[in-house]
C-alpha cells in the first residue's frame, strides 16, 4: 500500500484518480451527488450518534469532562480512521479531506473482493467505535470511551452504506472497485 495525501477535495469527480473500467462492471446504485450524499450522511450520523450515546446513558452517569473528552478524541482521530481504510488497500490509495462537507476519504482504483471491501469498510468502525464502546458497556466507570464509541460507530455511516450496496448488490464471487467517487462491481 502506499498512501497519497491529496489534500482538500474541491468536489471536481473528475479529479479523482480512476482506471479505465472492467469489461461488463455494474455501478453501484448510490448516491451521485456528494453534496446530497453529505447531508444525508450527517443527518443519520446525528441519529445513530444520538441512538448511541442514548443507550449508553442508560447505562452510566456520564461527566461533562467525560463527555468533552470523549468528543475531543473522536476528533483526533478522523485521519486515523481513513488511515484504517487505507492499509486494506495492496496499491495506491489516496487520502482527501473534504471540510466543507464534513468529509474525509480514500479512495484507489485497485479491484477487491466482496469481502476485503467489506472488511475495509468496517475495520476503522470496529476498532474506534465498537470496541470503545463496547468495553464502556462492560464498564461503565470508562464513560468517556462510551462517548468516543458512540460518536466513532456514528462517524462510520458512510461506511455502513458501502456495505449494504456491496451486500445487496454484489453477486456471490464478484469484485468491486471505486471510479471516481463511485463503487462498480464485476465477475472476474
Amino acid at each position: 500500500m502506499k498512501l497519497i495525501y491529496n489534500g482538500k477535495f474541491n468536489g471536481d469527480m473528475e479529479s479523482l484518480p480512476c482506471k479505465e473500467h472492467k469489461p461488463g462492471a455494474v455501478k453501484f446504485k448510490e448516491f451521485n451527488d456528494p453534496k446530497k450524499m453529505a447531508i444525508f450522511f450527517n443527518l443519520l450520523a446525528l441519529v445513530i450518534a444520538a441512538i448511541f450515546l442514548g443507550l449508553f446513558l442508560l447505562r452510566a452517569k456520564v461527566s461533562t469532562t467525560s463527555l468533552m473528552a470523549g468528543a475531543m478524541i473522536t476528533l483526533l482521530i478522523l485521519f486515523p480512521h481513513e488511515l484504517l481504510h487505507g492499509i486494506c488497500f495492496k496499491e495506491e490509495v489516496y487520502l482527501y479531506t473534504y471540510w466543507r462537507k464534513g468529509m474525509l476519504f480514500v479512495t484507489g482504483p485497485e479491484s477487491m473482493s466482496k469481502g476485503r471491501f467489506i472488511f475495509m469498510s468496517l475495520l476503522p468502525n470496529v476498532i474506534f467505535g465498537f470496541i470503545p464502546y463496547t468495553i464502556a458497556m462492560i464498564f461503565p466507570s470508562l464513560d468517556f470511551l462510551g462517548v468516543f464509541g458512540a460518536i466513532s460507530i456514528s462517524g462510520g455511516v458512510g461506511d455502513y452504506y458501502n456495505i449494504f450496496n456491496a451486500i445487496t448488490q454484489m453477486p456471490k464471487g464478484a469484485k468491486t472497485y471505486l471510479h471516481k467517487f463511485n463503487s462498480y462491481w464485476y465477475m472476474d
